[in-house]
């Protein structure tokens, strides 16, 4: 029963304390290490440590050793290239993000030598570091020259621009792109004219953003100071107030504990009065009040929530409609044409646009409702027209249908309406349907959307942090994004920005360049100031991509 206790309790086994070995095979060491501790190192440090186990063996064993540790190294090699030297054998899979698994599954690939395998990759750039994307690159042309073939999904042009063949698809997102624009190799897609992404391969187009002039500090600064975490060490950091703020460095280095871990906290805990968390030693932020998390998380999981909902756009439109002739006429309030609780929504589907059908021995599926076709409203909702003075008319099923830039030509007489739509317009969301699911949305779209309320606010007191905003985002979406962070700027905010990008580096204010590497290699802050400042540091590896 105790046993049960405590596995329910999830407590660490108290015979092999956690390293999954029993005692017979724990016992036995090399070098002066046990099986278990082994385990424990890093790929890094494993690595350096294996290559002088042969000479450590009787002369007779050493030949076998030899190829034995060869083979390891050749391995570890690829996983330490691909920026995780910083794992630990004893990691458990499950705890290995989307893109630290999809690397080793790379890894392995390689070193199982298929031949004639279809490899599809979806943007495996996602949180790497360009000095690790040098290894990415490597492992796909290793699987190239095996003979096997090799599809990418990516916007990142450092790659890109190691690739054979290129498809653009475009021109524009959602209804206005699904087409391929263009295709060919780097050089006939840098001199193809309808490329969007041609100039930027070439070097041709920028993204730039005009920078804080004169000490960045003169509006104020955070302060934070940390004891040790994680593989972070002891830690002081500056940050400036009013300013944008790229904190940067390797996989594994240590920036989402010196920010996600650390500042947020922290922050949080001094403007509620709180106590700081165990290895915060204290935090300085005069006249900040409130700090925002904008990560990649999805939007709820209620099929219900639309971009509109979450927008506060569909509440203004169900207020315009029920002031419209029809809706009078049929006695027709706001509350009906909720797709929630209103009469008008659709009985067979209750306003959800989707039937789910229990399929018998399969998994369940959902199928557009057969009656209202996914607009989520009655037959009845469809009768009741807004109406323009240009003469256009339209009911709400067909402007949930629009997308956000049609909507906004659609709704130019509304002003309310129009300035929610315009926001949505500049986040760069312009191709959302006002109906989009927004538990459908991807990290980037998510992450946007969430910021929708925020814009055209003072936000003097405000933090705004942002984990890895560029993840799936071509270059002219990076250029909106540095637009949308200079309008929190202008508007009195500090934006932190965890970040790979380097149009988003180049672009920063002030840098935190944490390292040099990942895991025990790396917790400290190796660099700070602005990209020049950065550049000229010999320690800091992000300096020399700059």
């Amino acid at each position: 029963m105790k046993r049960v206790e405590k596995f329910l309790k999830q407590e660490t086994c108290p015979d092999c304390r956690g390293s999954r070995l029993s005692e017979a095979v724990r016992g036995p060491k090399l070098r002066g290490i046990p099986l278990d501790e082994a385990c424990r190192m890093t790929l890094s440090e494993l690595t350096d440590w294996v290559a002088a186990v042969p000479d450590s063996l009787p002369e007779e064993m050493r030949p076998m050793a030899r190829s034995i540790c060869e083979s390891f190294r050749m391995t570890a090699k690829r996983l330490v290239d691909l920026g995780l030297g910083y794992l630990t054998l004893d990691r458990a899979s499950s705890t290995l993000s989307t893109g630290e698994r999809q690397r080793m599954q790379l890894a392995r690939a390689v070193r199982n030598r298929t031949t004639g395998v279809l490899y599809v990759l979806d943007e495996p750039s996602i949180g790497l570091h360009p000095a690790n994307i040098i290894g990415l690159t490597g492992v796909m042309h290793d699987l190239v020259a095996d003979g096997n073939s090799v599809i990418l999904v990516d916007h990142d042009t450092q790659i890109l621009g190691e690739s054979d063949w290129l498809i653009e698809m475009g021109p524009e997102a959602g209804s206005r792109g699904g087409q391929v624009i263009a295709a060919g190799t780097l050089s006939d897609i840098m001199q193809n004219p309808a490329c969007q992404i041609g100039p930027f391969l070439s070097g041709k187009a920028k993204i730039e953003r005009k920078r804080a002039e004169g000490d960045v500090f003169s509006d104020g600064r955070i302060h934070l100071s940390t004891g040790a975490i994680h593989t972070v060490k002891p830690l002081e950091a500056d940050i400036p107030k009013g300013r944008l703020t790229v904190v940067t460095g390797v996989s594994g280095s240590g920036k989402t504990t010196l920010i996600l871990e650390s500042l947020m906290p922290g922050l949080e805990a001094a403007i509620q009065g709180k106590t700081l968390p165990e290895h915060v030693l204290s935090v300085e932020a005069e006249g900040i009040r409130q700090v925002k998390l904008i990560d990649a998380t999805p939007i709820g999981i209620n099929v219900r929530s639309t971009a509109a909902t979450y927008a506060n756009v569909h509440d203004e439109l169900r207020k315009l409609f029920a002031r419209t002739p029809d809706a009078k006429a049929h006695g027709y309030k706001a509350s009906d044409f909720s797709y929630n609780t209103g009469s008008l929504r659709c009985p067979t589907c209750d306003g959800t646009g989707v039937i789910n059908l229990d399929v018998q021995f399969l998994p369940e599926v959902d199928i557009p409702c057969p009656d209202c076709g996914g607009s989520r409203y009655s037959r009845e909702a469809g009768q009741v027209m807004l109406r323009s003075k240009r003469g256009g008319a339209f009911s709400l099923p067909q402007l949930m249908d629009m997308d956000v830039n049609t909507a906004l030509e659609a709704c130019a007489e509304q002003k309310l309406v129009s300035q929610r739509l315009q926001v949505l317009r500049d986040l760069g969301l312009g191709y959302l349907t006002l109906g989009e699911e927004t538990p459908s949305l991807s990290g980037g779209e998510a992450q946007r959307l969430k910021l929708a309320s925020e814009m055209g606010r003072a936000q003097d007191d405000s933090v705004f942090i942002f984990d890895e905003p560029t993840i799936g985002l071509h270059p002219l979406d990076v250029r909106t994004l540095l637009r949308v962070f200079q309008t929190l700027i202008d508007s009195g905010a500090t934006v932190i920005v965890i970040e790979h990008d380097f149009d988003i580096i180049r672009s920063a204010d002030y840098i935190i360049d944490m390292g040099p590497g990942g895991g025990e290699a790396g917790g400290r802050i190796v660099a700070t100031g602005t990209p020049e400042d950065v550049r000229c540091i010999a320690e800091s590896i992000t300096g020399r991509f700059i």
